[in-house]
């Protein structure tokens, strides 16, 4: 398990994992876009969560700053070496010429924050100012930049519009379509595609995690080709609240409700935003499948039902978060307007 806030139970943290599968290509252009020497300064890695764009991230910075001359870079972007000053830098967050920006911690609730906020942002800004002591590269990671809120993506597209000499930004997102379009226009984009079942397997291998045989055709398929789901379904129990949900929307009456209040209690405790996190996109996932089902079918009043709460699930309970309402009430409301 790790303590670092952010990484889920089984994972290892990006910047320590030594081992990236199924993202050969995407290696090999960021590889040989570097030695050009023409290689853009700000890359937007597109992908769902959970399928290596943080762990790709980290292995360019440590190729970029192992080799600062892109002429006398490798082909190939090689696995870490962990006893490397490079790597030890980067693996211990000590690095001076690498930057992550990630959802800050809340010093007084001890949890991590719904955003990356403009005071995040303002690091950046200080760490570009300071004169890099080895004159090599400066790079930033945006983990993902889905979570800048919108005085922090304004900050970042300020020094993406003027960016300093031998700087390079690497910015993470699982929904580019959500970012600023002059983010987006700044960047050259990098699209990363959900792993295929032998590398899901190979990447949850390398984790120490195994799948039993008479369930791996069921997880495989309900992890989508993302290592963090199938670490939800295995150890966060994901695969329950699956179960649990199909119960409920194939129940009605009593029966149905008293399944909704057992969920919405387990998704609403204390330390839950993880499992909250894995209902919120499964539930979403299910509307935008029935929006599509129904739009096929000629019903265009249900789909556009669907595809709005789809639209609304992330909003209501962000809301609910940030004005700590009733986490259980507004679950439970979610439930009945997706059994309707």
């Amino acid at each position: 398990m790790s303590d670092i806030p952010g990484v889920l139970e089984g994972a290892i943290p990006p910047a320590q994992n030594t081992k990236l599968f199924g993202h050969a290509e995407a290696e090999q252009f960021l590889a040989t876009s570097y030695r050009s020497g023409k290689g853009h300064h700000a890359i937007l890695v597109e992908g769902p969560e959970g399928i290596g764009k943080a762990t790709l991230a980290f292995r360019f910075a440590n190729h970029i700053l192992s080799y600062p001359d892109p002429a006398s870079a490798p082909e190939v972007i090689a696995d870490p070496v962990p006893d490397s000053a490079v790597s030890r830098q980067i693996m211990s967050g000590a690095s001076h010429n690498l930057l992550h920006l990630s959802r800050p911690v809340d010093e007084k609730t001890g949890r991590v924050k719904s955003a990356i906020t403009v005071d995040e942002v303002r690091r950046a800004g200080h760490f570009f100012s300071q004169t890099s002591g080895t004159g090599s590269w400066r790079i930033v990671i945006i983990d993902p930049a889905d979570d800048l809120n919108r005085n922090a993506a304004n900050a970042i597209l300020k020094i993406l519009e003027e960016p300093p000499k031998r700087a390079m930004f690497l910015v993470l997102s699982h929904a580019p379509g959500k970012l600023l379009p002059t983010i987006r226009s700044r960047c050259l984009p990098l699209k990363l595609n959900p792993l295929d079942d032998g590398n899901l397997e190979r990447s949850l291998a390398n984790l120490g995690v195994g799948v039993p045989d008479d369930k791996k055709t069921e997880l495989l398929t309900a992890a989508r080709g993302s290592v963090a789901q199938a670490l939800k379904l295995l150890n966060y129990g994901g695969a329950d609240i699956i179960e649990a949900f199909g119960a409920i929307m194939s129940n009605t009456g009593p029966a149905a409700r008293k399944s909704m209040h057992k969920l919405a209690d387990v998704l609403s405790q204390k330390d839950s935003d993880t499992v909250l996190s894995f209902f919120m996109d499964y539930a979403s996932e299910e509307l935008i499948a029935r929006a599509k089902a129904a739009a096929l079918a000629g019903d265009l009043h249900t789909a556009d039902y669907h595809a709005r709460l789809s639209s609304s699930i992330g909003e209501r309970i962000t809301i609910a978060q940030a004005y700590n309402l009733d986490r259980k009430q507004t679950v439970l409301s979610i439930l009945e307007e997706m059994q309707r």
